[in-house]
C-alpha cells in the first residue's frame, strides 16, 4: 500500500520523512514489555494506524502526538490492550524525559550549539553538507581536495586547543583528552603532544587503557557481554593514585593490558614526570570526577572530541554522530578486538547507555572542544562495511531483545544507501585521525 502522507512534524518544529516502520518497531516494542514477540502482527498494527493516517490527513503532515494518538485508538481496537498500557506508559516517560533533558541542557550548555553551526556552514561551503554533494565531489574527482581540507581544519582546532593549553601554563599539569567512544582521542592526544612539542613544551603520556581490570572483572550487560565502556571497568582508584604521585614528582609503575586476551599485568612500565612536563591523558572517562578526584581542578585542562558531523541524506536526515562512530568502531573492533562487526553492532546498546551517563552530563565542564567527523571518511566506511546492514537488519527484526541493533542497523542503511561508496583510500594521510580505524597510519597505537 502507498501513502500520500510522505512527511511528519516532529515536537520540535522540524518536518522529516515519514517511515510507518517507525511506528510498527515502537509497537513492537511496546508488546515485548508485555511479553509479545509479534513483529509481523506489529506491522499489521502499523498498516492500520497508516490507513487512519490517511483518512485523517490525507495528502497532509502530521504531528508526532496526533500519530501517537492513533496507535493508542488501534490498539485498544484491536483487543491490545496490555500493550496500549505500555505504550501509553513509554509516552509518558519519554515526556518526562524530554522535560528533564531540556532543564539539564539549558542548565549546564550540553549541547554545543555554535560548534554544531560552525561545522554545517563549513561542510555548505565545501558542497559535503549532503550525500548528494558527496556524490558529486566523488564523481568529479575532487575527493583527494575534500579529504585535504578536512585534515587542514582538523589541524587547526587540535592547535587552537593546545594553544589554549599553553594559555594556562604553568599551573596546568595535566590534559586530558576525554570523548565517547571512537572519536579519535589516540590521534588527537598524538597530535597535540606534536604541537606541544613545536611550541617547546615537553610532555608525558599516561595510557588508562591499561588500567582495565582483568576481563573476569568487568561489569556485564543483560546478554552477558563484558562492558568495556562503564568506568567502573577501569581501576580508578589506582589511576587516581598514580596521577596525583606522578604530579608530585614520584615515579610509578604503570600497568599493561592486552585486549586480546583480556589481562591484566602490574608495575610493567616505569613512569615519572619532571616538573617542565604535562601529564597527557586520552580517556574515555576524562571527565568523569572520580578518575582523579584528588587532584584539584586548577591543574586541569580538558579538551573534549566529538564527530560532530552535519551530512544529511536525501530525506533531509542528518547522520547522528554516534552512528559515524558506530562505523568507526566496527572496523577498529574488526582488526583490535577480534570481534565481527555485528558484534560491536549489537554491543552498542551499552556504548551509548554508558555515553549517556558517564560522559554527556560533564561535557559543560570542559575548556576546549573539537570536531573529529571528516565528511569524507563516510564513503571509504560505506565501502568496508554496508554490506553488514541488510543481513542485520534481517536478522534483528523480528528479534525482542535486539530492536536496539535493527532501529542503529536500519537508521544506518538508510542514511549510507544513495552514498557512492570509495574503496581506494590512498588519498587518505598516513597522519590522518581515519587511520586510527581502516588501519595505515605512521602513528602507533
Amino acid at each position: 500500500m502507498s501513502t500520500t502522507i510522505k512527511q511528519i512534524v516532529k515536537r520540535d518544529g522540524n518536518v522529516v520523512a515519514y517511515d510507518r516502520d517507525r511506528i510498527a518497531t515502537a509497537i513492537f516494542k511496546a508488546a515485548t514489555a508485555v511479553g509479545g514477540s509479534d513483529r509481523a502482527e506489529a506491522e499489521k498494527l502499523a498498516m492500520q494506524v497508516e490507513q487512519q493516517l490517511e483518512a485523517n490527513f490525507s495528502g497532509g503532515t502530521p504531528s508526532v502526538e496526533e500519530i501517537q494518538d492513533i496507535v493508542e485508538e488501534v490498539l485498544i481496537k484491536n483487543g491490545h490492550a496490555k500493550t496500549a498500557r505500555a505504550y501509553i506508559l513509554y509516552r509518558h516517560n519519554r515526556a518526562m524525559e524530554r522535560t528533564q533533558r531540556a532543564y539539564k541542557f539549558e542548565a549546564t550548555d550540553n549541547i554545543p550549539y555554535k560548534k554544531i553551526y560552525e561545522v554545517l556552514r563549513w561542510n555548505m561551503d565545501h558542497g559535503c553538507e549532503t550525500v548528494d554533494g558527496l556524490n558529486d565531489i566523488i564523481a568529479r574527482g575532487k575527493l583527494p581536495e575534500l579529504i585535504a581540507a578536512c585534515e587542514e581544519r582538523y589541524d587547526k582546532e587540535v592547535r587552537a586547543g593546545a594553544e589554549k593549553l599553553i594559555e594556562r601554563l604553568p599551573e596546568v599539569r595535566v590534559m586530558f583528552i576525554a570523548g565517547p567512544s571512537s572519536s579519535s582521542k589516540t590521534t588527537t592526544t598524538i597530535k597535540v603532544s606534536e604541537k606541544l612539542a613545536e611550541a617547546g613544551h615537553e610532555f608525558l603520556a599516561l595510557n588508562v587503557d591499561h588500567y582495565f581490570f582483568n576481563l573476569e572483572q568487568h561489569p556485564k550487560d543483560e546478554f552477558g557481554d563484558y562492558d568495556y565502556e562503564t568506568p567502573q571497568a577501569l581501576d580508578l582508584k589506582l589511576i587516581d593514585e598514580h596521577v596525583a604521585a606522578l604530579l608530585a614528582g614520584k615515579s610509578i609503575k604503570t600497568p599493561h593490558y592486552d585486549f586480546k586476551t583480556g589481562q591484566r599485568t602490574l608495575n610493567v612500565y616505569d613512569m615519572q614526570l619532571a616538573p617542565n612536563q604535562i601529564l597527557l591523558i586520552d580517556s574515555l572517562h576524562g571527565l568523569y570526577r572520580d578518575m582523579t578526584q584528588s587532584t584539584p581542578d586548577t591543574k586541569k585542562f580538558k579538551l573534549y572530541i566529538e564527530t560532530l558531523g552535519q551530512v544529511r541524506n536525501r530525506e533531509g536526515m542528518f547522520m547522528r554522530w554516534a552512528d559515524n562512530r558506530l562505523l568507526r568502531r566496527m572496523i577498529r573492533d574488526s582488526w583490535h578486538r577480534n570481534l565481527q562487526p555485528e558484534q560491536t553492532l549489537t554491543h552498542w546498546h551499552y556504548v551509548r547507555r554508558s555515553e549517556l551517563r558517564n560522559i554527556i552530563p560533564f561535557i559543560g565542564t570542559v575548556d576546549y572542544l573539537v570536531n573529529s567527523a571528516m565528511p569524507f571518511e563516510l564513503p571509504i566506511l560505506k565501502a568496508r562495511l554496508f554490506k553488514y546492514f541488510p543481513p542485520a537488519i534481517e536478522k534483528f527484526k523480528n528479534e525482542p531483545k535486539r530492536q536496539d541493533a535493527y532501529v542503529r542497523a536500519k537508521r544506518v542503511y538508510e542514511t549510507l544507501k544513495d552514498l557512492t561508496p570509495v574503496e581506494d583510500d590512498s588519498p587518505v594521510p598516513k597522519t590522518s585521525l581515519l587511520r586510527e580505524f581502516i588501519g595505515g597510519s605512521t602513528y602507533k597505537y
